[in-house]
This record gives C-alpha cells, structure tokens and sequence, in this order.
C-alpha cells in the first residue's frame, strides 16, 4: 500500500509555485489514514468476486488474468493510495475517448466540439448503428464508439501518424509519462475491427467524419491500444479533477473549460446504456474500457483508477465499479451528497 502524502490536499489557494489555484469544487479527500483505510478494505471485501466475464471479442485481450485487481486514488496535490495490481499495464481502449474529447475541445473549442460530435447520452449500447439513424442531425456523443470515430477523425494532423503523435503527447500528459502502444493488442484489434470501420463509412456518407474513414478507423484502434496502469488512470482522472494541471508534473494538459464539458458528457454517458444506474449510484464522471479498466472523477478532489478484466454485460468491470461504488460512499466522493451545516434551524448538527 503506498499512501505516501507528497502535499497538503485543499480546494483552492495556491500551489507550490505560488500561483493561484482556483477552486474547481467544494470539499477535500479525508485523511491519509481514512482513504487508506477506505482502499484497504474495499480491496478486501471484492478481490474474490468472480463475477462477469474476460472480454475475447478482441483475441488478445481474452488473455488478461480474471484474477488481476488493482486500485489507485491520485489527490489533487499529488497524494496516492495504491494496491493490488495497481502497476500492471493494461490497454486503455475505449477510456481514451476521455482524453481525446478533452484534446479536441482545447483544439476546436467546446461550442465547435459540441456542434460537430453531439454531447446528448444514447441511451444505446456502445457500438449502436441505429443510434446514427435515430438521431436526425447524426451527431452522437464522444463516449460511444460513433461519437469517438469522429472526434479522432478532428485530431490536429493530417496523417495517421501526426494525428497519433499528438493524442500520444497528450494522453502522456495526462498521465505524467511517456504511453506506448501496444503492438499486439493493436494488431489483434486491427483484424477485427469491421464494425468500428463501417460505422466510420456511415459517418462519412453523413458528413459526420472529418476525415478518411479507413484513416480515423486505424487512428481510433491504435488509440485504443495505448498501454496504462491503474494508477495512470487515477492521475489522469486527477488532471481533470483539477482543471487539467496533472497533479504529479504540474503540467498543464488542457484548459479548465475543456475539462467541465468533457465531466459534464462523462458523466452522462461514460458507462453506455448503464450510464444513469452509475451516475445514481455513484454520483461521479467516469469511463470503462473493454480490457478491464475504469476511471473516475471527482472533481477537486482527484481521480480513481482501477482494473478488473471481468466484464458485466454492457462491458463495464464488474470488481471496478463494485469497490469505486464503495470509494464513493466511504470518502465522501459523491457530487450529489451533501449534509446540512450545522446550527441550521431545525438541524441538530454533529
């Protein structure tokens, strides 16, 4: 367990460099000894769940261990608390459609984002067809694989590997390291990938897609193929939870406005169809991914990363949310949770 505290966690005031950190939301992480704890514990009580499924829908990641569980909680001043798996690499998959909306909105600019992807929830399964045709102007949102295909396909570049250079540059500064593909889980998804490349034709006969779809096809599967751990999910989930200052380096990743549209559409839509069953029990942003991982925001406070490869059926680690659920409850994280101040008339306070 590393629950090394590198500095004081407090919404607002200033850095260690003396300039002015706006707050971004109320409330702090409790103590070191309490999230610690809280890890410990939830750790404990879901490691032997064997619930759901490996996904092997993509051939190399029906080899992930069922047995793998990891958990990471990044503060906002830098703060970790680490254990189990925390440290296994695993691909992102569909948790870059995050950071690459965030990348594009500080691109493009929110409005001319939101004009050209969509931000409304589908209330449809990931890799729906039906939710282009139902929908009249054929935007989606950036969380579902449509949405995604095109917001890849608005990435500055005109190459595949310029427009990779720079969603690399900035996931890895997301998450305070250099990311590397991985080359066989790329390959693997790249045999395989029928589906996403028809969705990216339909997008461009719509005028949808902003560039060659068998370009952004091949873009969106290398994205997808970049290697994290937990704990590089808990700290870019922190970067957004601070308004885009990653709390390791304190590098900038994106502006504070791209950092609110991009929890707002999180928040409505990162766990697909099961979006609102999340958001109702959990009350926080956060984002699956097929290979097992989850991350969470909580904003002005930090991130949590995980990793579970055993999936429910709407593809969402069933360890993940179980133990985020857990998080949320025990340290306070909930954005809709609020207790009266005390001396209020008709509150005894405590």
């Amino acid at each position: 367990m590393d629950d090394k505290a590198i500095d004081d966690e407090s919404g607002g005031g200033a850095d260690e460099r003396g300039a002015a950190r706006p707050s971004i939301s109320t409330g702090n992480l409790p103590s070191d000894v309490e999230v610690a704890a809280a890890v410990s514990e939830g750790y404990r009580l879901f490691r032997d769940d064997d619930s759901g499924k490996v996904a092997d829908y993509i051939p190399a990641l029906a080899n992930a261990s069922p047995d793998a569980f990891g958990v990471c909680i990044a503060g906002v001043r830098g703060r970790f608390f680490a254990i189990g798996d925390a440290e296994l690499p695993f691909t992102i998959q569909s948790i870059s459609k995050v950071f690459v909306f965030a990348l594009v909105c500080d691109a493009l600019g929110h409005d001319e984002a939101r004009q050209k992807l969509g931000v409304n929830s589908t209330g449809l399964p990931f890799d729906s067809v039906m939710g282009i045709e139902l929908n009249d102007d054929r935007t989606m949102n950036p969380m579902v694989n449509a949405g995604a295909l095109a917001t890849s396909s608005l990435v500055p570049g005109t190459s595949v590997k310029e427009k990779f250079a720079r969603i690399t540059e900035v996931l890895s500064c997301f998450a305070g390291r250099r990311l590397e593909m991985d080359d066989e889980v790329y390959e693997s998804e790249a045999a395989t990938n029928d589906r996403n490349r028809g969705i990216a034709h339909l997008l461009h006969g719509y005028r949808r897609l902003y560039c060659d779809p068998e370009l952004v096809t091949d873009l969106y599967t290398r994205q997808c193929a970049l290697q994290v751990t937990a704990r590089d999910l808990a700290v870019m989930g922190a970067t957004l939870a601070d308004g885009g200052v990653n709390p390791v380096t304190g590098e900038r990743a994106v502006a504070p406005g791209c950092c609110r549209r991009v929890l707002a559409v999180l928040a409505t839509a990162g766990l697909y169809e099961r979006s609102g069953d999340w958001l109702y029990d959990i009350g926080l942003p956060g984002k699956s991914g097929v290979s097992g991982g989850l991350v969470t925001v909580s904003p002005g406070k930090g991130g949590v990363g995980t990793y579970s490869p055993p999936l429910d059926e709407a593809g969402n680690s069933v360890r993940g949310q179980r133990i985020t659920t857990y998080l949320s409850e025990h340290l306070g994280l909930n954005l809709f949770a609020s207790a009266p101040l005390a001396g209020e008339p008709g509150q005894s306070g405590s």
